[in-house]
C-alpha cells in the first residue's frame, strides 16, 4: 500500500466511522474539525481512490465513497512500521517512555496487563 498522509487519514477515519458517504457528507463532517476548502477535500478523496485505499460507486449524480482497506489492518501495519523505525522493533521502550511521562491511564495499564497475561498463557510451552 502506498503512503497515506495525515490529511488523507482524516478522510479515511470518517469513512471508517460509517460508509458509504458522499463527497458532500465527507466535506460537511471534515469542516467541523478542519479549515479545508471543498476542493482540497475532493482532491484528498481522489488521491485515496488512486491509492486504492477507498473506492466509490456512482449513485445518480454523486459518488458514494467507502474504504477498501481495513482500519485494524492499517493501524497494525503503521504501528509496526513506527516501532521498527523508532525503537528497532521493540515495544517495551515505547511503553516505558509513556509510563515515565505519566501518559498511561489506569485503563491503559489494565489493558496492557490483560494483553501480557493472555500472551503468557498462550505462549507457555
Amino acid at each position: 500500500m502506498k503512503e497515506i498522509s495525515n490529511a488523507e487519514l482524516s478522510v479515511l477515519n470518517i469513512l471508517w466511522q460509517s460508509s458509504p458517504k458522499s463527497a458532500s457528507e465527507v466535506i460537511n463532517q471534515l469542516s467541523l474539525s478542519h479549515d479545508w476548502h471543498e476542493k482540497t477535500i475532493k482532491t484528498l478523496l481522489n488521491r485515496l481512490v488512486k491509492k486504492q485505499a477507498i473506492g466509490f460507486e456512482k449513485q445518480g449524480r454523486s459518488y458514494l465513497y467507502s474504504p477498501l482497506i481495513d482500519q485494524t489492518e492499517y493501524q497494525l501495519k503503521e504501528s509496526e512500521s513506527f516501532i521498527d523505525r523508532l525503537f528497532s522493533g521493540r515495544v517495551a521502550p515505547l511503553v516505558a517512555g509513556f509510563a515515565k511521562q505519566n501518559k498511561l491511564s489506569a485503563q491503559d495499564v489494565e489493558e496492557l496487563q490483560q494483553l501480557i497475561d493472555t500472551w503468557q498463557k498462550d505462549n507457555k510451552s
